[in-house]
């Protein structure tokens, strides 16, 4: 049977993605359905933009399944700083709330996704009427804006092999997944993406893991990492 496309889906259908979203246990019926009604769905395919910078900030996503990387681009250049990559339940276009204006950075599809668009009147006044939902909000982007401080303080700080073990670490508490041998970090995470994460080079990457590999404190398992040692020995194992 063939896959039901997103724009096909019932308000019904949207509202119980809705309430599966990092806001859905904060919402009341009432509110659920009037943003369920407002809102739709669309499909994006890997790798193509959901919006990019410069764009028009009219509007908040939540995802229903897939990732999305929230990045930088150079103009001149076209190089890309990773600033986050967010998977299913995830609130994510939240500049549209500070006001009229064009988006700063850019969204793409990591993997095939489905998400549920949001004017943001509608958002705004939903916030507006509940204040469990305002503080959720604001909550939730704090979260963020702390992640990407910490992010620019390592920096500042650490060397390029510290920010990747931290970045493993974080990455293993966000996306981990016990298996036998260790902490699978479920997400594909080529050489390329790590680097851009963490400001390096893919070759200055792929050397520093396949060190840790020889070490035993990293694995490559389908294209995913396994980290075989507990987080903090990740971190502390090749300082």
């Amino acid at each position: 049977m063939p896959q039901r496309r997103a724009c096909d889906l019932t308000t019904e259908e949207r509202a119980e993605i809705i309430l599966h979203s990092e806001i859905g246990p904060r919402l009341g019926g009432e509110l659920l359905a009037r943003l369920a009604r407002a809102s739709t769905a669309l499909d994006v395919r890997r790798r193509r933009f959901i919006y990019r910078r410069g764009d028009q900030a009219d509007t908040l996503y939540l995802i229903a399944r897939g990732r999305v990387k929230i990045c930088s681009i150079d103009d001149e250049t076209a190089r890309e700083a990773v600033i986050d990559i967010i998977g299913p339940g995830a609130l994510f276009g939240e500049s549209a709330l500070y006001g009229p204006g064009a988006r700063e950075r850019s969204a793409v599809a990591y993997e095939n996704a489905r998400l549920i668009r949001i004017p943001v009147g509608e958002f705004r006044e939903a916030m507006a009427g509940d204040r469990e939902l305002y503080d959720c909000t604001f909550r939730l982007v704090g979260q963020r804006l702390s992640r990407a401080e910490r992010r620019m303080a390592d920096f500042a700080l650490d060397a390029i092999p510290a920010r990747l073990d931290k970045l493993l670490v974080e990455l293993s508490e966000r996306y981990g997944r016990e298996e036998p041998g260790g902490v699978l970090i479920d997400l594909n995470l080529p050489h390329r993406e790590i680097a851009s994460i963490v400001g390096s080079t893919r070759e200055s990457v792929t050397v520093r893991l396949n060190a840790m590999r020889r070490a035993g404190i990293i694995d490559f398992v389908d294209r995913k990492i396994l980290i075989r040692t507990p987080a903090a020995s990740a971190v502390a194992g090749l300082q």
